[in-house]
């Protein structure tokens, strides 16, 4: 298929910025093959197209008077009715005028005055519309972009994620999604929700220090700054002691609402933190990792403790794994948070 290098003037389409006033029909192929999901359009339709503009000559107007096996062949050898079902799209659109003569032949007639009739496809409308597609094609080429810069932010936020956590659950989910066809809206929509997953992990694993501040404001305190870091429960030193099932069973009575039988052994308490984990987001995976790095004491342990604490953990999963496979998994002492746990719900 040979490809003429043809201009046309673009009278009756709006004016785009930087176009000329000769607008190369190529481009305008070009655009709408950019832009053909916004007309429903598939490759087939470009694929013929594509011939017919090959027939247009420079000085001979904007028809093609082509018979449709002339048109099948240079397509590629398309059978008959396709190519007519192409063409019905076309002028369905209002890309082809179909100018039809009385024995359907395609042919151009003049008359001694110079007169000239047309009989075949004009492709004028097409040509006439060629500020409108080029437009369109833009829009969707920044749109493009826009997604190809949203997904690299979001494959960045993730790659922070894993650092954090390797087995957040919604990294997996999230990169699952990513090979999908998605909007800007869904992009927009996913890193928003990557950015507050990252800066809630960021901001439970580094707490901030609080300032002891005088007593009242008459007093005044001079070259003396005293900060107190506040102990979380989760955060004690490292002791080496046994974890009592007893007293694990009596201080954390809201893992033990979910119950429906007496937990006396550790394989009773390793198998119901087994069943909360996922009520928790917590993924079975995850606690198998957890089993295997501090055991399955201290991970069915963690389990209860953190049902327990419900109202001042923000993300289960998040902190399941920094007590259990992350930073603070030697900080973690069962036996001393839950004494510290009793002491503090006889007070109350």
């Amino acid at each position: 298929m040979t490809f003429t290098k043809l201009s046309i003037e673009a009278t009756g389409a709006p004016s785009v910025p930087g176009a000329n006033s000769q607008t190369d029909i190529w481009a305008i192929f070009r655009a709408l093959r950019d832009a053909r999901s916004a007309f429903g359009l598939r490759p087939g339709h470009l694929q013929t197209l594509q011939a017919m503009l090959s027939f247009l000559k420079p000085g001979h107007g904007e028809t093609v008077f082509a018979s449709n096996d002339s048109i099948c062949q240079r397509v590629g050898g398309i059978d008959e009715r396709t190519l007519r079902r192409h063409i019905s799209r076309f002028v369905e659109l209002g890309f082809i005028h179909r100018q039809d003569s009385s024995n359907r032949k395609r042919y151009r007639v003049r008359s001694s005055g110079g007169a000239c009739v047309s009989y075949g496809l004009s492709l004028a409308p097409l040509l006439q519309r060629a500020g409108e597609l080029m437009a369109i094609a833009q829009e969707f080429e920044n749109a493009r972009r826009d997604k190809i810069f949203l997904r690299k932010q979001i494959l960045t936020k993730l790659a922070q994620l894993e650092d954090q956590d390797p087995d957040l659950s919604f990294v997996a989910q999230t990169r699952k999604t990513l090979r999908r066809k998605l909007s800007l809206t869904d992009y927009r929509a996913m890193l928003s929700e990557a950015e507050a997953l990252c800066q809630e992990i960021l901001t439970t694993d580094r707490s901030p220090e609080p300032t002891q501040l005088p007593a009242n404001d008459g007093q005044t305190v001079r070259h003396l700054s005293m900060s107190v870091k506040e102990k979380k429960d989760l955060d004690c030193p490292s002791i080496d002691e046994s974890i009592q099932p007893e007293m694990l069973t009596a201080v954390c009575d809201q893992a033990m609402s979910f119950s429906c039988k007496r937990l006396t052994t550790w394989a009773d308490i390793e198998g119901h933190a087994r069943t909360l984990a996922p009520m928790m987001g917590i993924p079975p995976q995850v606690f198998e990792q957890a089993k295997r790095s501090v055991g399955a004491q201290k991970a069915s342990a963690a389990i209860f403790i953190l049902l327990q604490l419900g109202n001042r953990i923000k993300d289960f999963t998040a902190y399941f794994h920094s007590i259990t496979l992350g930073c603070k998994r030697t900080q973690f002492v069962p036996s001393t948070l839950l004494k510290r746990m009793s002491m503090q719900a006889r007070v109350s």
